[in-house]
């Protein structure tokens, strides 16, 4: 017995077997991540390094050039590039597709070792780092409170920014703008000579000071105490009465003796401003596996219980965008579009063969493949994303070939006077080779996508295997469920005369008759004109093409949809100063907020372009 004759004759593991697939899928679809897009690594490398004070012009000579030269001999390099700010080096490295980033990351950091020694003193440590899609973040946050400016930031650095990152599937917390206080000491050059002290000498035995450390434990029959001295400095008086060294008559000399010490605030090197206000912001990254959606609801969570927890400060915070928002959105969408192409399918089916039954068989077929295509997207470690969720959209026209072939060939044997069992064992069997063949053509379509190795390969991977998995479930149940149903439910069925499903399907049906009667003088016509037909198709072909060429169609990575959100980047002369790059980013607010259609703006000034988000 071949799997058809079983499924008729043993249905009861057929059943069980499609019940147990179905558990798995549904359970495999509650497991599943929300994103917006697969989780793909580009074949990007970027390399930041610090060089505490140092202007563009010296970061670009003393630190970019080096690193780019070193690094430009590496295999597969496809483009170099780099960005020098005030203090910060920015080398970009784009690798060939098919490279892999993993191990370039690792001969990268070999070459970087071998020159640190050439880079200026004071410059710390290359970070290297590879561009990968989740590496956007997924929320932006801005934080108001009742209190001072460096108040705030202490407060959101040493408290709310830990919170947050104990969120689970929270990968980093970045902190834009705002004023981080900073304890300045300083020193007199004329009375640093006087007392014969040079500059590293202070500052070691000040930072030598401020230092915690343990100095044993205390133990006895009942418990054990760990004892630790604690030296950091409380105050700034503290500061001023710390003993630097000792003179030749031993009289100390004191910080407050060579210099002047008093609370300030570091250098702004970058400023975060919501609605033309300065204010701190807030990006929440997720980790490379977590779900977008979930880490999204736990971090709005948080934020709430933060504002009560700190309501005597003021604290507020306002979510300026929520990547999970248009991500359910899309899924959503794509979710009700996969369920209308179920049910307009089924419509389709009752129209051309004139039986519910038929029409429910179909309803079932489907159904059954998807869910069980769950099962393989979660043991591929896939989540429901745009692409994903796509191909299950773009399936529904597959599964059904399939079950249609086998139904309408079971119909015909029906229509032979057989009895059901009989149709549906002998309907599947005589068109069983026509029904692999249409699988295994969109098989070898759609499984050779999946193989590419390319940069668009890490989002088009799941769009086609997919589409593969479950168009191959389609052919299991097109050989074992459909036959099952049809040799129990399926059966001739006589429309009655003068039945308003009877005028209706009369009517399309004559509908039909003339389309394809259309069809036939339009395909005679072209018989009898040969050349007219050829040379038209042919112009029909290059004009096509010619859309693109000249750019009538345009062409991008990823459509990301329309958020209703735009990006404005500007890029001011390395020498430019972060007041005049203020100056540039508040004339275009200006014009910005001016807009009736604009309900809300953010910028962010600083790094190696200035962004603002407008909504």
């Amino acid at each position: 017995m071949n799997i058809t004759e079983i499924s008729i004759k043993r249905p009861t593991i057929i059943v069980v077997i499609f019940a147990v697939l179905t558990f798995l899928g549904i359970f495999s679809y509650k497991q599943l991540n929300y994103e917006l897009l697969p989780n793909f690594a580009m074949p990007v490398i970027n390399i930041i390094t610090i060089y505490p004070g140092a202007s563009s012009e010296e970061v670009e000579n003393s630190v970019s050039k080096k690193i780019e030269d070193a690094v430009s001999t590496t295999e597969n390099i496809d483009n170099v590039k780099s960005f020098s700010q005030e203090s910060i080096s920015y080398v970009i490295i784009e690798f060939k597709p098919s490279t892999n980033v993993d191990d370039a990351i690792q001969i990268v950091q070999r070459k970087i070792n071998a020159i640190q020694s050439q880079l200026p003193e004071g410059v710390e440590s290359p970070s290297i780092t590879k561009f990968g899609i989740s590496d956007f973040p997924i929320m932006n946050i801005t934080v108001s409170a009742n209190i001072n400016s460096t108040e705030l930031y202490d407060l959101i650095k040493n408290r709310i920014s830990p919170e947050l990152n104990g969120i689970k599937g929270v990968g980093d917390i970045i902190i834009t703008g705002g004023e981080e206080r900073e304890i300045c000491v300083s020193i007199n050059s004329a009375k640093l000579e006087k007392h014969n002290l040079s500059l590293l000498q202070v500052t070691q035995s000040i930072l030598t000071a401020n230092s915690d450390f343990p100095t044993g434990k205390i133990k006895d029959t009942s418990q054990q105490m760990q004892i630790r001295l604690s030296g950091k400095y409380k105050s700034l008086t503290e500061i001023e009465n710390h003993v630097i060294t000792f003179q030749d008559n031993n009289s100390p000399i004191l910080v407050k003796d060579i210099a002047k010490v008093y609370d300030s605030r570091k250098e702004i090197q970058n400023i975060n401003r919501h609605h033309g206000i300065n204010v701190i912001g807030l990006q929440v990254k997720k980790q490379g596996d977590a779900n977008t959606v979930e880490v999204s609801k736990r971090t709005t969570k948080k934020l709430s219980q933060l504002e009560l927890l700190y309501k005597n400060q003021g604290l507020k915070f306002n979510i300026i965008s929520d990547q999970s928002i248009f991500t359910l959105e899309a899924a959503d969408a794509v979710m009700t579009d996969l369920f209308l192409a179920i049910l307009l399918v089924a419509l389709v089916m009752l129209v051309f063969l004139h039986s519910i039954r038929n029409s429910f068989i179909v309803m079932i077929a489907i159904p059954a493949s998807i869910v069980s295509t769950f099962i393989a997207m979660y043991l591929l470690d896939y989540s429901l994303n745009m692409m994903s969720l796509l191909a299950l959209s773009l399936s529904v026209g597959i599964l059904v070939d399939d079950s249609i072939v086998v139904i309408e060939n079971i119909y015909r044997h029906l229509e032979k006077g057989k009895d059901e069992v009989t149709a549906a064992i002998n309907g599947r069997n005589e068109i069983g080779f026509t029904a692999l063949s249409i699988t295994l053509v969109d098989v070898v379509v759609f499984l050779p996508m999946s193989m590419a190795e390319s940069i668009v390969s890490g989002v088009i991977r799941q769009f086609a295997l997919v589409i593969v998995v479950a168009t191959l479930i389609s052919l299991f149940v097109s050989f074992t469920i459909t036959p099952l149903l049809a040799s129990r439910i399926a059966k001739l069925e006589q429309i009655k005369n003068n039945s308003f499903f009877k005028i209706f399907i009369d009517y399309f049906e004559m509908l039909l008759t003339r389309f394809a009667n259309w069809l036939q003088t339009i395909l005679r016509w072209t018989f009898r004109h040969k050349a007219i037909t050829m040379i038209a198709t042919t112009i029909i072909f290059f004009s096509s093409l010619s859309l693109l060429t000249f750019g009538f169609i345009g062409t991008e990575f990823i459509d990301m949809g329309d958020r209703g959100e735009i990006i404005i980047q500007m890029e001011l002369p390395k020498n430019a100063t972060l007041k005049q790059t203020t100056l540039a980013a508040f004339q275009v607010e200006q014009i910005i907020q001016n807009k009736p259609e604009v309900s809300d703006f953010s910028t962010q000034i600083g790094g190696t372009s200035d962004m603002v988000d407008i909504s």
